[in-house]
């Protein structure tokens, strides 16, 4: 246990925030099913697919993302008649609920999704998909006007890349280009021609992508096995939801975003000045030993800095710092030893 404490003051102690952004290609290899949609899970509650790197029953595999879709009550896709209709409703309520909350109006209606950052009532989005990114990707956040989709628009008996759309976040930045909601912020998805398609919510790592990526014209947006061909429209009210989110994966080309990671710290200056560390307090310093240091006592003191520990205004021990190897310390020098926290 150390004798002498040294005081640390406030000019001793700053705090600093560093974000580090790590680059996250998803590959259709992994999402389309090269695998054989063995790394794909589908529970027996049917709300919800799960996407996994490897076969999901590896233990190597991670879990990357889920899959689903919804639409609101009164959208022309809901119907008695419609597959999973109450489960897609309250798919869709309970997302939109998390994310954007209820109305300003008062009137105590969930908002819905729209292709803008106004939550006006204009362009809502009524039937989309939604890609719930892992937090093993996206960290603390997507890092804003890093998010693309490669989605394959042409015809499903062919190859459904043959034509592509990409959607992109590129207005989105940290000075702009996004809105906050109950789930965060968020920024919209536009594809090359600047329409609208989906929107992406950074903090939350969700993904909401509009089934206006695939219009009516495309008759086979999915061969269900029964039904043979649906267009999107069909798919959502005609397919159970595994199998709309089964065509959306065997339609998602590639997935790439930056993550974003923050890291604060505290930084310790723990400042020997020349008068001070320069004894120690162990016995074999004198005697006792074969490390004897100090023989006489007109010998000038030296001492060897080997660990800092930091303690709190009852002198508990509350971290311990090791140095890379001895520091020599006698009255002749002055250390300044830079301590961080991370957290």
């Amino acid at each position: 246990m150390p004798t002498q404490y040294e005081m640390l003051t406030s000019e001793d102690v700053i705090t600093t925030r560093t974000v580090l952004h790590e680059s996250i290609p998803l590959t259709g290899t992994i999402v389309s099913g090269t695998y054989s949609d063995e790394n794909i899970k589908n529970f027996t509650h049917g709300q919800f697919q799960s996407v996994y790197d490897y076969p999901f029953l590896s233990s190597s595999s991670n879990h990357i993302f889920d899959i689903t879709l919804g639409y609101p009550s009164n959208s022309e896709m809901s119907g008695a008649s419609s597959t999973q209709n109450a489960k897609k409703i309250n798919m869709y309520n309970q997302m939109a609920q998390v994310m954007l909350g209820y109305d300003t109006a008062g009137q105590g209606l969930i908002e819905k999704f729209e292709a803008d950052l106004n939550l006006d009532d204009s362009g809502i989005m009524s039937e989309v998909f939604f890609m719930n990114l892992s937090r093993l990707l996206t960290k603390d956040q997507v890092k804003k006007g890093t998010f693309s989709l490669t989605l394959g628009t042409a015809a499903w008996t062919g190859s459904p890349f043959a034509t592509t759309k990409v959607l992109t976040d590129t207005n989105a930045s940290d000075t702009g280009g996004t809105a906050n909601a109950l789930g965060g912020e968020y920024g919209v998805l536009f594809d090359a021609s600047s329409n609208a398609h989906g929107l992406i919510f950074y903090q939350s790592g969700i993904a909401v992508i509009s089934g206006s990526v695939w219009p009516n014209a495309l008759a086979d947006f999915y061969v269900h096995p029964t039904y043979g061909n649906q267009t999107c429209q069909q798919a959502f009210t005609g397919s159970a939801i595994s199998g709309s989110c089964f065509a959306l994966r065997h339609r998602t080309q590639n997935i790439s975003f930056n993550n974003t990671t923050e890291i604060n710290s505290t930084i310790y200056f723990c400042r020997a000045t020349a008068g001070k560390f320069n004894y120690s307090t162990n016995p074999t310093y004198v005697t006792g030993g074969a490390c004897v240091v100090k023989n006489i006592a007109s010998d000038q003191p030296v001492s060897y800095i080997t660990t800092i520990g930091l303690y709190n205004a009852n002198n508990e021990l509350l971290a311990v710092a090791k140095l890379s190897e001895p520091l020599k310390k006698d009255p002749s020098n002055e250390l300044t030893l830079r301590v961080r926290l991370d957290y």
